[in-house]
């Protein structure tokens, strides 16, 4: 199955999180995960988070524990973050 790209998320309870249009996953640990998606970086703060499923074909992203707060900010590419890091 392909990423279609449309992007949503469903959170039951706080505690059962899951989204669609999920490109990647940055990077992740029990308090924060970072997730791309094509509206830009998605991050997931909690405690105790889990990532049940990931599957990059689909799209699919499933997360358990306490959420506390969903933030979307502007996606950036790797080349830009050297730049601001480097001013190069």
């Amino acid at each position: 199955m392909e990423n279609n790209n449309e992007h949503s998320l469903t959170l039951t309870n706080r505690e059962n999180l899951s989204l669609t249009g999920i490109e990647d996953v940055d990077y992740f640990n029990e308090q924060e995960i970072m997730a791309i998606c094509d509206c830009g970086e998605l991050t997931i703060k909690g405690e105790l988070l889990h990532v049940e499923e990931m599957n990059v074909e689909s799209g699919l992203l499933v997360v358990s524990g306490k959420i506390t707060s969903l933030t979307y900010s502007e996606k950036f590419t790797s080349t830009s973050l050297i730049k601001r890091l480097f001013g190069g």
